[in-house]
């Protein structure tokens, strides 16, 4: 989704394809964003637009009045299921397609407010009972939503507001029996047990993780850094007139320290997988869950109570001051647009949203301040000609009548203090010169037909039910005498995102790592990508020892067990070793026949043959020691697989035996602080554990623990397992520790 939707895209490319040679060479050889900007977009044609609209129709981001009672009744299901996390989801979607202060919504508020109490978010659920109630919830219902409120209070401790919320309820219900919906005997029982819970004083704290967030918000910054906003002291600030700016390490950094910690200067929730969009007259409700689900679309905080925008059903926030903040900087542009900024991708909403919250006036002075020619339409971004040679931690020199002067880095106050604003952002390299001109084109025409929209749009853009107060502030190129300016800027910020965004995503554990590469896959990446060729040590002294193959990939000696050398007929490295030469074809056919027979014992080992497992492994094991180096990958996976035969066995001496060479091919080949390796040492520790080896099982759980808070959050579900082993086994007695 970063870029447009497929059909949009290929519709684009093939438009760009059936151009006449002149004008592709026309764009292809402009020397300015202004002329990639405005060749491109007088291309663009009416049936361009009505193709797009088509489009952009098939994603459902208006408020439908019949989907609250559909998603009501399919959150019903779920909570019936008792899978509360699916019907909040659903009762949410609910409130999204809700008018404000109508039945529906307040019902769907009320209904997700029981999910949430379900799923322990006590706190969330109240938020939901005030809702619910302030969007005109029915009175003849009240007594379910005020029992619920009473049970939260209860469970959060704060009992002098329970008693008061159960001693409201009895009086409204002595004072109208027919209130309520609910048979009076059920509320009878129900407010008992409510009193019996206040007398015995219970007050169990809320389940929800709420502490994962502020565990996160605490990590600190190693030190401050002088010159550097929200930098660890470990790194200074350097630019390039090819790279830009760039960080390096002014000292030693140790795995996992924070380097950076700062807000995004802008950003849009990825929207993830989209539902395919509905382009017949009968829209099928969706249920399926996104990314706009479940979090915050300003602070992108994970939620399952959203509060969704009076004037769409796609934007949705986790609390009334998002909402209201979101739509002051810029959703009360971007309400109408939900579907065209779904089409057009990620990257050129981002690049709409930047110029939104900096303000045109804003954008308007950074241009006309770094442009080198503006006249009239005719404008000049610079690119990468930066006039900085070098700059060191704030300050660059660059070269004046033969002398080095110095020149503060964009981003950068007169003394050279870097901070985050829109000057730093808008300097980014754009790589104008690097994308591909059908790729300049597609974002020129993206742009353009998005400009045309909030032009035609102007102040006609706001939603129904929109305060008229607010209108006056709105944000739209109307109010911009030359959209052409905020055209170029937005196909700048376009340009530079495939360098410079930055996607936060989840963590989730799908095995090894799958952009683990070799330098060279790594290196056509970045090239790629970041159009930039990377010459670091690590990839050099890489690139020469990957020249002989990776060592978890390498064949070793029969006789003295030094790797060999060559490509189509590999010899000893020992040049004292009288082996003789072998082709590359056999050994790697050997290897095959060895995969073949480890894959045989791996399904004896799923049938539950241990016996016959462990024979057929040990076997491949000898055979593997004889032609395969010491850390080849091979090697390490039958060790693995005779861990957790022998681990099944009950032998946990020799599966741990086992488990440790599989250990150091980990360590080889991903590292010694991988991810990868933090899963092995967590393999061994539960080995050592269950064998009754205490001070292994310590010492392991502990180097398991250190690698894999470097990759997953205090919640990750190993670490709360190596948590427990650890617990477990210091609490055993001294002289039982020492004694098993």
């Amino acid at each position: 989704m970063d870029l447009p939707v497929d059909e949009w895209k290929s519709y684009l490319l093939q438009k760009w394809a059936s151009l006449p040679k002149s004008i592709q060479l026309t764009i292809s050889t402009a020397e300015t964003l202004s002329d990639i900007f405005l060749h491109s977009s007088s291309l663009l044609q009416p049936e361009d637009e009505l193709f797009l609209k088509r489009l952009s129709k098939g994603y459902l981001v208006g408020k439908d009045s019949d989907a609250p009672l559909f998603y009501r009744e399919q959150g019903n299901k779920k909570f019936q299921e008792k899978d509360y996390t699916g019907a909040a989801v659903l009762y949410s979607k609910g409130v999204s397609h809700s008018r404000p202060n109508t039945e529906d919504m307040s019902l769907c508020y009320a209904n997700r407010s029981a999910a949430l109490f379900h799923l322990g978010q006590y706190e969330t659920c109240l938020k939901d009972i005030s809702r619910a109630q302030t969007h005109g919830y029915p009175e003849r219902l009240q007594p379910k939503i005020m029992l619920r409120k009473a049970e939260c209070l209860v469970a959060l401790g704060r009992l002098q507001e329970a008693s008061q919320t159960v001693g409201d309820l009895e009086r409204n219900f002595t004072a109208t029996p027919t209130l309520a919906d609910v048979p009076r005997q059920t509320l009878q029982r129900n407010l008992h047990h409510l009193k019996t819970k206040l007398q015995e004083k219970e007050s169990p704290t809320e389940t929800f993780p709420a502490t994962l967030a502020k565990t996160l918000e605490d990590v600190a910054l190693r030190g401050e850094n002088e010159r550097l906003s929200n930098a660890s002291s470990s790194v200074g600030l350097c630019i390039d007139p090819l790279k830009g700016r760039y960080l390096v390490a002014t000292e030693d950094i140790l795995p996992g320290e924070l380097l950076v910690k700062e807000d995004a200067f802008v950003s849009v929730l990825n929207p993830g997988e989209l539902p395919p969009p509905h382009h017949g007259l009968d829209s099928q409700w969706d249920t399926s869950v996104t990314n706009g689900d479940l979090y915050c679309h300003r602070c992108l905080k994970h939620t399952l109570a959203t509060v969704p925008c009076d004037g769409c059903s796609y934007a949705k926030y986790c609390s009334q001051e998002c909402l209201q903040q979101a739509w002051e900087l810029y959703h009360r542009t971007e309400c109408p647009l939900g579907g065209l900024l779904l089409t057009l991708g990620v990257f050129c909403h981002i690049a709409l949203r930047l110029t939104l919250v900096v303000g045109v006036e804003d954008v308007r002075k950074i241009v006309k301040k770094l442009c080198v020619k503006i006249s009239n339409k005719d404008i000049c971004l610079p690119e990468s000609d930066n006039q900085v040679k070098t700059l060191n931690y704030g300050r660059g020199e660059s070269e004046k009548n033969g002398n080095m002067v110095e020149t503060p880095i964009p981003g950068c106050d007169a003394n050279g203090k870097y901070d985050s604003n829109y000057d730093a952002v808008f300097n980014l390299l754009p790589h104008t010169e690097n994308h591909s001109p059908e790729h300049k084109f597609l974002c020129a025409l993206c742009v353009s037909v998005l400009c045309r929209q909030l032009e035609a749009a102007g102040l006609q853009a706001i939603p129904t039910g929109v305060n008229s107060s607010q209108l006056t502030a709105a944000v739209t190129p109307e109010l911009c005498p030359d959209v052409t300016i905020w055209g170029v800027a937005m196909l700048r910020h376009m340009l530079q995102l495939q360098c410079n965004a930055q996607a936060i995503t989840t963590i989730q554990h799908t095995g090894p790592h799958k952009s683990r590469m070799g330098v060279a896959e790594r290196q056509q990446k970045l090239r790629s990508q970041y159009f930039f060729d990377c010459t670091c040590p690590a990839c050099q002294t890489e690139a020469h020892r990957m020249a002989a193959g990776p060592r978890w990939k390498a064949f070793c000696c029969n006789s003295c067990r030094a790797p060999m050398q060559g490509d189509g007929v590999l010899r000893c490295g020992n040049r004292s070793c009288a082996e003789s030469a072998v082709s590359r074809d056999h050994l790697v056919s050997r290897l095959q026949d060895l995969q073949q027979q480890v894959g045989v014992a791996q399904k004896l080992l799923r049938d539950g043959e241990l016996e016959r497992a462990v024979q057929l492994l040990s076997g491949c094991q000898r055979d593997a020691e004889s032609f395969l180096w010491a850390e080849h990958a091979m090697v390490g996976e039958i060790a693995d697989g005779l861990a957790r035969a022998c681990a099944a066995l009950g032998d946990w001496q020799k599966s741990a035996t086992h488990l440790q060479k599989s250990l150091r091919v980990a360590e080889v080949r991903h590292g010694p602080s991988s991810v990868e390796m933090g899963h092995e040492l967590f393999k061994l520790a539960q080995i050592f554990f269950n064998g009754f080896a205490v001070p292994e099982a310590l010492s392991t759980i502990q180097k398991a623990e250190e690698v894999l808070s470097l990759h997953c959050g205090p919640w990750d579900d190993e670490i709360q397992e190596l948590r427990k082993m650890k617990s477990c086994l210091l609490d055993l007695p001294p002289t039982v520790r020492s004694s098993v």
